[in-house]
Order: C-alpha cells, then sequence, then structure tokens
C-alpha cells in the first residue's frame, strides 16, 4: 500500500509486492536500504533497530505507537528505520545480505520461508515457547520455516475481496452477484449506467496477481493454486488457460488506462463513486479518510466459478515480523517479538488501523468495526487460506516472470498462448536452480 516519495518507484501495498529477484535488477539511482543510523546503535542494550516497509501513513503512525508502548513497558528504544513500501521490497534480498537492522517487517508463509532457507534469518522458537499460546494453528503453520522452527511474528492479516459503496448499489438496485455469470451480468449493468464496473491499478505490478488467484482457485481449486504456484503444475496446462480466458471475458469492465494509475489512484474511483466494484485486500478501506464514506464501504467474497469448489477459499496476506541473522541486541530483540505477540499489541496497531484483523486468537474483537468483523468471519469461515501470489510461489519467479507476464497479457489478451508457454519455460530455468 503505499507511498510516496515521487523520486522512488510508484508505491505498492502492505504486503504483496515485487519480489526478491528484483533487488539485482533495481538499476542505479536508488540508494541500497542500510541499517538504521550506525551500527553501533543496534549494540546498546537499550535500542533495537528495525526495518520498516510502513511507509504509509496509517501504518506507520500504529507501528510508532506500538513500539511507544513497548519502550514504556521495558525501557528499550525501538530505532525505526522507514522505507518506502516498494522499494524495501524490492531490495531486500540485498539488505538482508548486508548490515540489515535487528527486526524487519514481512511477510508470513513461502516468504518468509524462502529467507529461512537461505540462513538470512534467525529462528526463533524460544518466542514462540511464550507466545505460542495467543495464536491458532493456521497461523503457527504460517510462522514456521520448511525446517519446522519458527521464524515469524504474525500481527495482523486481510482479506482480498470486491469492495463496493452500499449506496451505490442501492441507487441501482444491484445485488450482490454469488456466480461468474451474475457477475459479468452486473459489470455490464454498471457500465450501462455509466459507472467504470470495476476500479483497477496496476502501475506496480502487483494488483493484478490479485485477481489471477481469484479466478484460479475459483475455478480449479486451492490445491491446484499451491501446485502451480509451487512450480510442480504446468502454466501450460488447460487449466490455467481456462483461467486467462474467464479473465479476458470480464477484461472490458476493467478501468481503462491501468498500467498508469497506482492502487490508490483506483480506490479514489470507488470513494468518488465512479467505480462500482474493486477488487482489493481490505486496506482499500485506508483510502477511505471520510468517516461517512467508510461507513458506506461493503464488500464480498469473489463469485463462485467452479461449484465444486464454490467460495472455499479466501486470500489473507498476514504480516508481521522477523529476526535478522546476527542481530546485535539479541535480548531487546527477544522481548521486543514477544511483546509484538501479545493481544494488547495486535489491539494498539488494530486501533489505529481497522482495514485489518488481529492474527492472535485471544485478540479482542469487541471494538471491531462492521467491516473488520466482517472480514474476520470470511478469514476465519474459510476451507482454505492463501497468502497472495508472490508470497505463495518463488519471489523471483513472481517479479521477473509473472509481474511483466500478466501486464502483456491485460494489454493483448489474445496472445494468451505463447505467453503461457514463454511463463512456463522460464519457469522451469527458475524453479531448476537453488
Amino acid at each position: 500500500m503505499r507511498d510516496l516519495s515521487s523520486s522512488l518507484p510508484s508505491p505498492s501495498r502492505r504486503g504483496v509486492l515485487k519480489g526478491v529477484g528484483g533487488a539485482a535488477l533495481l538499476g542505479a539511482g536508488i540508494p541500497l536500504l542500510s541499517a538504521c543510523g550506525s551500527s553501533g546503535s543496534s549494540s546498546d542494550p537499550k535500542t533495537v533497530s528495525l526495518g520498516s516497509n510502513a511507509s504509509d501513513a496509517v501504518p506507520k503512525k500504529a507501528f510508532a505507537e506500538i513500539y511507544a508502548a513497548f519502550q514504556k513497558q521495558s525501557g528499550i528504544t525501538v530505532d525505526v528505520n522507514t522505507k518506502d513500501h516498494n522499494t524495501f521490497q524490492e531490495q531486500i534480498n540485498s539488505y538482508l545480505q548486508g548490515t540489515p537492522d535487528d527486526v524487519f517487517n514481512w511477510f508470513a508463509g513461502y516468504r518468509m520461508q524462502f529467507f529461512a532457507a537461505k540462513n538470512l534469518a534467525s529462528p526463533i522458537d524460544d518466542v514462540w515457547d511464550k507466545i505460542g499460546g495467543n495464536f491458532p494453528d493456521a497461523m503457527k503453520k504460517l510462522s514456521k520455516g520448511a525446517d519446522g522452527k519458527y521464524y515469524f511474528v504474525p500481527l495482523y492479516t486481510y482479506p482480498w475481496a470486491i469492495f463496493y459503496r452500499k449506496s451505490v448499489f442501492q441507487q441501482h438496485g444491484y445485488e450482490v452477484p454469488t456466480t461468474w455469470d451474475q457477475l459479468v451480468a452486473l459489470s455490464k449493468q454498471m457500465k450501462k449506467d455509466g459507472l467504470v464496473p470495476i476500479a483497477f491499478g496496476d502501475k506496480d505490478a502487483w494488483p493484478a496477481m490479485g485477481t489471477f488467484d481469484q479466478i484460479n482457485f475459483r475455478l480449479n481449486g486451492y490445491d491446484f493454486h499451491v501446485e502451480l504456484m509451487a512450480g510442480k503444475a504446468a502454466w501450460t496446462d488447460a487449466k490455467v488457460k481456462a483461467a486467462f480466458d474467464h479473465w479476458a471475458e470480464l477484461l472490458p469492465y476493467h478501468q481503462d488506462g491501468f498500467m498508469g494509475r497506482t492502487w490508490q489512484d483506483a480506490a479514489q474511483t470507488l470513494v468518488s463513486k465512479k467505480a462500482g466494484m474493486y477488487l482489493l485486500g481490505s486496506f482499500v478501506a485506508q483510502q477511505f479518510t471520510n468517516k461517512a464514506d467508510l461507513d458506506d464501504l461493503d464488500f464480498f467474497a469473489f463469485p463462485e466459478i467452479n461449484p465444486a469448489y464454490g467460495q472455499d477459499t479466501v486470500e489473507a496476506p498476514t504480516d508481521g515480523f522477523m529476526v535478522s541473522k546476527a542481530p546485535k541486541n539479541k535480548a531487546g530483540v527477544t522481548k521486543l517479538l514477544e511483546y509484538l505477540g501479545t493481544p494488547a499489541a495486535e489491539q494498539i496497531y488494530l486501533k489505529a488501523d481497522s482495514s485489518v484483523v488481529a492474527a492472535s486468537s485471544k485478540a479482542d474483537t469487541s471494538s471491531y468495526t462492521p467491516l473488520q468483523k466482517k472480514a474476520y468471519e470470511m478469514i476465519s469461515g474459510a476451507k482454505s487460506l492463501t497468502q497472495f501470489m508472490d508470497r505463495d510461489s518463488r519471489p523471483d519467479f513472481t517479479s521477473t516472470v509473472m509481474q511483466p507476464a500478466l501486464q502483456k497479457f491485460l494489454q493483448n489478451p489474445k496472445g494468451v498462448d505463447s505467453l503461457l508457454a514463454s511463463i512456463e519455460r522460464q519457469k522451469k530455468t527458475i524453479f531448476a536452480s537453488s
């Protein structure tokens, strides 16, 4: 989600983003990420350094309030090194191989495991001995590396869904679609009514991955999604072609000019009631700064395509913290992570950012907004949870192959056969490497 220095590559969202492999491809002009201040600051027993990708105003403020509360309780200062969200993702590999901060913001699942396997992160089983009772089994699983050790403390999660304005649906008499045919019919009607049916911005190249995920697991099921992301299923499989064929049917209803539009810009067309729907993570709510607009925001699960799978899979990326390979203040780091794994820390964050829900099963949900309650119900009621394409697959594959490939498809959907053959060739090369 996220930010905003005009001199840097365009912003991106809180969770997904350009992959690790992009670090080497970034090109000159942007200084590499580095740890806070001098390396000596981290060796102070009263200071823990933290590399943060929370460059947007809402999460930046929410995290600052958590660290202030931790300092008050422990006497330990969290020295925060905030970088533009997109840049952080692109340069994370080089950053972790250099002199990183003690702790850094990152994502659960495959992308966490990727760094753990490369020995660029420290296991934190000792922390989980203290905080394990605060989390459900699904979160514990998402926090472990392939070696069975813990490497991650989750803080919040959020669903991807189709967002809309209740007043717009009421004004036009629209009904929430539950099947693919209903979604296409509604999109056609919105176009007739002068609305942009589906707000869309893919300047940063990650939003399109979310659309593919939804269509793919609705059509082909969770297991196929996992196999495809893991490099085990072929991109030339007829199932993949069918997913792109469905997407091509919906493309005429996507907002024009998406290659030059960020997700925030696209969100503004929903805020201003110029667009009828928007497929995105619930962090879209951060763009609704007026309470009346926010109260008017609602969402529904991506409609069923294949009755065999219904709407049983929910994309719910989970964000939290990892420890670098050689933290300078190990004792302080342990105390910080034990605090970050408490319901109290989550409550502080959620009070400042109501677009997400707690990862902990012990967090107090009584103050949740209607949107948060619905998000929590959607996630907790899902048969299967995914993370997002570039969290469920190799980051070098998603950044160097899938992001440009999906943009090519969006601009020329008729060339999909040769495109899928190209993806498959590149996939085999990348997944064959260590």
